[in-house]
């Protein structure tokens, strides 16, 4: 079995998993580590990848579809067929450079919101592969924030705990239904 799992990139109008998004309480549990990796999790991914390209996304964490489980899927350019698609099973960030840099992030479980977030430019991360191998990459670039993003689903952090600009911040969730009582700051 490949390191890299084989999806289809294709959408679906009706994605296997429900996204859950902002104020629901399964989003801010930490996840456990993912103890066997089987035929059960490698559903789940399928499946994740799938809701993934159904609602336009370029990374997923098992929490943001109510599964309380240390498991990422990345896609970074999922219109290109060619490009690497990462399943990473209890990541760990090891490594970070201390240069930062300031993007703008969306997540799937706060539909309409973006927001600049303050993070490394670069990372280096272990995890497990979909066949249980250890594998660990130097990530840099839109790599290196998808899975910090992705990371801080599996601690139960939003990216809009990590806004500075918290007015900016209110009036954006405000016009897209979500109220800041919802938001944890955390800071960088």
């Amino acid at each position: 079995m490949s390191s890299q799992p084989m999806v289809s990139k294709e959408k679906s109008t009706s994605p296997p998993l429900k996204v859950h998004t902002m104020g629901d309480r399964v989003l801010r549990a930490p996840s456990k580590n993912v103890a066997a990796i089987n035929n059960e999790v490698r559903i789940l991914a399928r499946q994740m990848f799938e809701t993934m390209y159904s609602s336009d996304g370029i990374g997923l964490a098992a929490p943001q579809v109510g599964v309380n489980k240390r498991m990422i899927t990345i896609d970074t350019d999922p219109n290109e067929a060619a490009n690497p698609v990462w399943v990473m099973i209890n990541p760990v960030i090891k490594k970070v450079v201390p240069e930062l840099v300031v993007d703008q992030e969306g997540c799937l479980s706060v539909p309409g919101v973006f927001a600049d977030v303050v993070r490394p430019t670069a990372i280096v991360v272990s995890y497990r592969d979909l066949t249980g191998k250890p594998q660990a990459i130097e990530a840099r670039g839109l790599l290196a924030r998808v899975i910090q993003h992705e990371i801080d689903h599996l601690e139960g952090v939003l990216f809009v705990d990590r806004v500075e600009n918290q007015l900016a911040l209110a009036q954006d969730l405000l016009k897209r239904g979500f109220a800041m009582r919802d938001v944890q700051y955390v800071g960088r």
